[in-house]
């Protein structure tokens, strides 16, 4: 993933950087005392950029929209159970009371964890903790602690560490993490780091476990679909699974979809305990390897999986095409029984002719390919945004160590599951926006002028084609442009071509100026339409394993459609929307700067392996007043200082996306390739320094 530069600018954008010199010898560090860290933006790969739906991150718009979580390369099967940690507190009711909708108050910051994460360190005949992130809050003592001694760990060790009391006496060890050398404990470390509890109170628990046994109430009406062929299509590493779908083409010319989702509503009451845990968390949070899931594993990997062979209760949308244009929906609580469980990576051979399709499912399949190919060729010709990227996937070995990554692209089979949960979503928003039942809605409003306008002028110091732009333009007219220029930085990179460096000839770089030009995403009450998806009426409703806004959407379907649930409060909305849009921003932050620390751990085994002096081709991906953003050697990426680029003065320019040296007139612009060298790495920050490569008397040639 790519790094963030800072908006143009900041960070010294238009201000001259002077040339300096930096340490010559490479060096690696897992600490987090520095005290002369630059600012750094963060997020996944230390880019924060709007995701499909205009969230902060580096997703293209629809991804995360496609009702399985928050991209097509998403974690979702990365459910590593990490070792057993100290039970949650109690899930606090939420305020006013148990009424559905009701939740905590919106979070003025991240939790704090129950101590400070540290490295245990011997200073003389004491035994203290020395903090493991800079990160610090607001009223929260930090710094070197002396420690209580405890025979089960020892100097090295990675540890959650309770400061003493202000009475006197000295802080004490909670729990160990494992060593800051093995990226599986500090990936958990900066879990429990971000305030997430990596585990559910007891209580959360039993009740989540009597609630699966119990079963659904066998009094509401369900429809037995379970003889209908239906199928699942994930990661192949996925444990849960929140979604399948069924197709048929009838008679009558239409293809019947049928998307059936997890009926979590029939296993969480509102205002249940596990239900105000689940309002707590509001989201999941992935992180490579780990997951810290929205409810319990009772319920998540078991009764609301849709395991294949088992008979599980969804609430199904069932619609039937006429190419790209819906005729009918339908919506109800049914029965299912999945046939088959299809990965992303099989469904593909098998449309590339290089695997068979099996009974019962491959026609099905093939009916469920062709509604996907008409719904995408719709929105080719509408005025959506077309943004491809791509997240990393990681591979861990037995002992914690990150053995390999790679990234996951959209591919075919991610398009035919992203369609048909976009079809699925709009049809639920637009049945409760018709009928007035209070929800949280899916909200990406339009860009405003000054930003399209700002974007074409960006685009076109680089030289890419932009459509016409006029001065004043309305939040629909700045819309259309900024889809046309996504559409216009897919043909420049066509032409452009891929790079050995692992970058996409400028398409992390533009992807991120077109992105940087959009509003975010929220979730709200109020349905003001999806402008990245170019829809009117637009709400999540398929992942209610994992998000909480889709939770409440059932609640709401379903009294709507006499399914047997209250309607949720709609006062109670405006406050939901609000947590659940700040849980999912810091559940972001969280992922990007694992995703960060993953690859960082990465790098230095691979530098110890094939030596620390190598160099590498890059790309630029960003540009700061103090430096560039690099991506080098198949994925990293890392931070280019000015002060490295001696023998001139670099300004950036006004639209953020040249550097230009005031003696050579040398440019360094997004999308230049350049040689370099790993100068250094701090694998807890997720923070790779860089310098020119030796080999070329001129780094920017």
């Amino acid at each position: 993933m790519s790094k963030r530069p800072r908006p143009a600018g900041s960070g010294g954008g238009g201000k001259k950087q002077r040339p300096g010199k930096g340490p010559k010898r490479p060096a690696t560090g897992r600490g987090g005392g520095a005290s002369g860290e630059r600012a750094r933006p963060g997020g996944r790969g230390g880019r924060s950029a709007a995701d499909e739906d205009g969230v902060w991150s580096t997703r293209p718009e629809g991804d995360s929209d496609d009702g399985k979580g928050r991209g097509a390369g998403r974690r979702k099967g990365s459910d590593k159970r990490s070792p057993p940690a100290r039970p949650a507190s109690p899930a606090r009711p939420a305020p006013g009371g148990t009424s559905p909708g009701r939740t905590p108050t919106p979070p003025a910051g991240l939790a704090p964890a129950e101590g400070i994460v540290a490295v245990l360190d011997k200073r003389g005949r004491f035994l203290v903790a020395e903090p493991f992130f800079t990160r610090s809050r607001p009223g929260e003592r930090g710094g070197r602690m002396i420690v209580e001694r405890d025979p089960r760990h020892s100097v090295g060790d990675l540890v959650l560490a309770r400061p003493a009391s202000r009475s006197g006496g000295h802080a004490k060890i909670v729990r160990g993490l494992g060593r800051p050398d093995v990226a599986g404990d500090v990936l958990e470390a900066l879990m429990i780091d971000r305030g997430l509890r990596r585990s559910f109170d007891p209580a959360v628990e039993r009740a989540a476990k009597k609630a699966r046994d119990r079963g659904p109430d066998a009094t509401v009406a369900r429809r037995d679909l379970t003889d209908l062929t239906t199928f699942t299509i994930d990661p192949a590493t996925a444990r849960d699974f929140d979604d399948a779908i069924s197709a048929e083409q009838r008679e009558d010319g239409a293809t019947r979809v049928w998307v059936h989702i997890a009926d979590v509503s029939a296993y969480v009451p509102s205002g249940s305990l596990v239900d105000r845990e689940a309002a707590r968390r509001a989201t999941s949070v992935y992180v490579p390897g780990r997951v810290e899931p929205m409810l319990p594993e009772a319920l998540s990997n078991d009764a609301c999986s849709l395991v294949p062979g088992q008979e599980r209760a969804a609430v199904t949308v069932e619609i039937d095409f006429d190419g790209p244009q819906v005729r009918r929906a339908s919506f109800y609580r049914s029965t299912i029984r999945s046939d088959a469980r299809l990965d992303y990576e099989q469904v593909d051979r098998i449309f590339a002719g290089s695997e068979p399709a099996e009974d019962p499912w491959a026609a099905p399949l093939a009916a469920a390919r062709a509604v996907s190919a008409a719904l995408h060729e719709r929105r080719l010709a509408q005025a959506a945004l077309e943004i491809e990227t791509s997240e990393p996937e990681f591979r861990f070995d037995a002992g914690g160590h990150v053995a390999e990554s790679r990234p996951s692209e959209q591919t075919e089979s991610h398009r035919l599951i992203e369609h048909l949960m976009i079809a699925a979503n709009e049809q639920v928003a637009k049945l409760l926006s018709d009928r007035g039942v209070p929800t949280l809605y899916r909200v990406h409003e339009p860009p405003d002028g000054a930003s399209a306008l700002r974007l074409v002028q960006q685009l076109a110091s680089l030289g890419v084609a932009t459509p016409p732009a006029r001065e004043h333009m309305t939040p629909s007219e700045a819309a259309d442009v900024v889809a046309a220029c996504s559409r216009l930085v897919g043909q420049h990179v066509e032409r452009t071509g891929h790079t050995p460096s692992g970058a996409r000839g400028g398409r992390d770089a533009l992807t991120f100026l077109i992105l940087r030009s959009l509003k975010q995403a929220i979730y709200s009450p109020k349905n003001l339409g999806h402008a990245g998806l170019g829809l009117t009426y637009y709400c999540h409703f398929t992942s209610p394993i994992r998000r909480y806004p889709d939770l409440i959407a059932h609640r709401a379907l379903l009294s709507a459609v006499g399914g047997g649930e209250e309607p949720p409060r709609g006062a109670d909305m405006e406050e939901a929307g609000t947590w659940s849009s700040a849980r999912e921003r810091e559940a972001m932050q969280t992922e990007r700067l694992a995703d960060r620390v993953a690859r960082a751990f990465l790098l230095e085994s691979e530098l110890f392996r094939d030596g620390s002096d190598q160099e590498f081709d890059g790309e630029v991906t960003g540009l700061i007043g103090a430096g560039a953003f690099v991506r080098f050697g198949g994925g990293h990426e890392g931070m280019l200082p000015l002060r490295r680029l001696r023998g001139d003065w670099w300004e950036l320019n006004e639209q953020g996306t040249i550097l230009r040296g005031e003696r050579t007139g040398e440019t360094l612009r997004l999308g230049d390739r350049m040689r370099v060298r790993v100068e250094r790495i701090e694998t807890a920050r997720g923070r790779v320094d860089l310098a020119p490569g030796k080999a070329d008397d001129d780094p920017l040639g």
